[in-house]
C-alpha cells in the first residue's frame, strides 16, 4: 500500500488527528492508473496474532433464526436450573462460538461447539435455544437509519425499507452526498466529513433522547463509524453489512477489494490524484450480484454512480470513549465477490464486535439477493437488550 497511498496522499488533505492504534494494511494497488492489475488477498496475520473466538450466527433464506430460536437465546440470559425436552437443533443453522476478543461483554453467549464445563453460566445449550419461550423486552428503539455503500444510494434499501416498515419500525435511508438523487458532483467532494453530511444533518435533527440503529453497507461502514465517533449517545447499535469495519488508522482503500471492475476518474487532469472510481458496469453482475435477481441488477446498472476517491482513501480517526461506546453487529455474506469472506474476517478479528451473523446465499448486496434474511436479522438486533 505504500507506493500506492504515497502517489496520492499530496493531493488529498489529512484528516487532523493521528492513528490511535496501528494497524496490517492489506495489499493494494500496483497504480491508480486505469485499472489495478491484483485482487486483494486477504491478510492472516490478524488471525495469527488475535486468536479471538467470537460469536457467530449462521442464516440462509429458508432457515433464518427467529425470536424464537437462536439469538434471543444468545443475547439473553437464561438460568442454568431451566428444563427443556431434547428436541434436536441443526447445528447447521446455528454455528455459535463464545467471543472473547470483544471488548464488552455485555450479552449472554451462546453453546459453543468447544466442550465447556456444566457450570459454565454462559452455557447456551442447544436444546434451549430451540424451546425456551424468549423473554424479549421492547426495542431500546425502533428507529433504523440505512447507509449504502460505494456507488450505491438510498435507493437500494427499498426492500428493506419495506419490511421493516411492515414490522413496525421507523425507517430513514440516506442519501449520501454525490450519491443517490444528490445534486454534488462526486468529483468534488475531498474529505469524508462532506461526504457523510447529509447523515450528520440526520442526526443533527434528532430529539436529544431519541437513539437509532445505524446500518451501514460496503463503504457505508467507514462512514456509520466516522457518524459514531460524533454522536454515540444517539446510536443504540450498529450494524455492518458486508462493509469496512475500521480501526482507527485505516482507511477504507486498505480494505477495498473490486479493483478488476474499478475505473479511476481524474477531473483535475492525470498529473493530479484520482477524484472518483466509477465501476465497469460489465462487470458489476458476478462482482456484486452474483446472487441477485436480474430486476435488481438492472436497477443498480442505471442507478450507481462513481465513488469519491477522497473518503475512501481517507484515514478514520475514532476513540474507545465515543464510538468504542457503541454495540457492534457484523452481518456476513458468504458468497461476497466483492469484500471476500477472508476480507471481512480480518477485519472482525482486528475489531471484534458483539455478535456476528451470516447469510448463506448471499452475495454483496444482501438486501437485493437475501432480503428477508437481512430483515429478520436486523429485527432480531433491535430486540438485543443490555443487562
Amino acid at each position: 500500500m505504500g507506493n500506492a497511498v504515497g502517489c496520492v496522499s499530496a493531493g488529498v488533505k489529512a484528516p487532523k488527528k493521528a492513528s490511535s492504534y496501528a494497524f496490517n494494511p492489506f495489499p493494494l494497488f500496483s497504480s491508480f492508473h486505469g485499472r489495478p492489475r491484483n485482487a486483494l488477498q486477504s491478510s492472516s496475520s490478524s488471525s495469527r496474532n488475535k486468536k479471538q473466538k467470537r460469536e457467530r450466527i449462521q442464516v440462509d433464506e429458508g432457515s433464518v433464526i427467529t425470536s424464537e430460536q437462536a439469538l434471543p437465546a444468545a443475547a439473553l440470559p437464561f438460568h442454568s436450573d431451566q428444563t427443556s425436552s431434547s428436541i434436536p437443533f441443526s447445528r447447521s443453522t446455528s454455528v455459535v462460538h463464545p467471543s472473547l476478543g470483544s471488548k464488552k461483554q455485555s450479552f449472554q453467549r451462546s453453546s459453543s461447539a468447544r466442550r465447556r464445563s456444566n457450570n459454565d453460566p454462559l452455557i447456551i445449550r442447544s436444546h434451549q435455544l430451540v424451546n425456551q419461550e424468549p423473554k424479549i423486552e421492547s426495542p431500546e428503539t425502533s428507529h433504523f437509519v440505512l447507509v449504502h455503500g460505494g456507488g450505491f444510494g438510498a435507493w437500494c434499501w427499498y426492500k428493506t425499507m419495506t419490511l421493516l416498515k411492515e414490522s413496525g419500525f421507523k425507517v430513514d435511508a440516506v442519501d449520501l452526498t454525490g450519491s443517490g438523487v444528490s445534486s454534488c458532483d462526486t468529483n468534488s467532494i475531498t474529505s469524508l466529513e462532506q461526504y457523510v453530511k447529509p447523515l450528520i444533518d440526520t442526526f443533527n435533527e434528532l430529539g436529544n433522547e431519541e437513539k437509532v440503529i445505524l446500518v451501514g453497507h460496503d463503504f457505508g461502514g467507514a462512514c456509520i463509524s466516522y457518524v459514531m465517533e460524533l454522536f454515540p449517545s444517539k446510536v443504540a447499535k450498529a450494524v455492518f453489512i458486508a462493509a469496512t469495519m475500521l480501526t482507527s488508522g485505516q482507511s477504507a482503500l486498505d480494505t477495498i477489494s473490486q479493483q478488476q471492475a474499478q475505473i479511476f476518474l481524474y477531473a483535475n487532469g492525470k498529473q493530479n490524484p484520482p477524484t472518483s472510481i466509477d465501476l465497469d458496469r460489465t462487470l458489476l453482475r458476478d462482482l456484486l450480484f452474483n446472487r441477485s435477481a436480474a430486476k435488481d441488477v438492472e436497477l443498480a446498472l442505471i442507478s450507481m454512480r462513481p465513488i469519491p476517491f477522497a473518503p475512501v482513501l481517507e484515514k478514520l480517526s475514532v476513540s474507545d470513549d465515543n464510538y468504542g461506546s457503541v454495540p457492534r453487529f457484523y452481518i456476513k455474506t458468504l458468497q461476497d465477490c466483492a469484500i471476500p469472506v477472508s476480507v471481512q474476517e480480518a477485519m472482525i478479528n482486528s475489531n471484534p464486535p458483539e455478535l456476528v451473523f451470516e447469510i448463506k446465499g448471499s452475495d454483496h448486496a444482501p438486501f437485493f439477493s437475501k432480503p428477508r434474511a437481512l430483515h429478520r436479522i436486523l429485527v432480531e438486533i433491535s430486540k438485543i437488550t443490555h443487562r
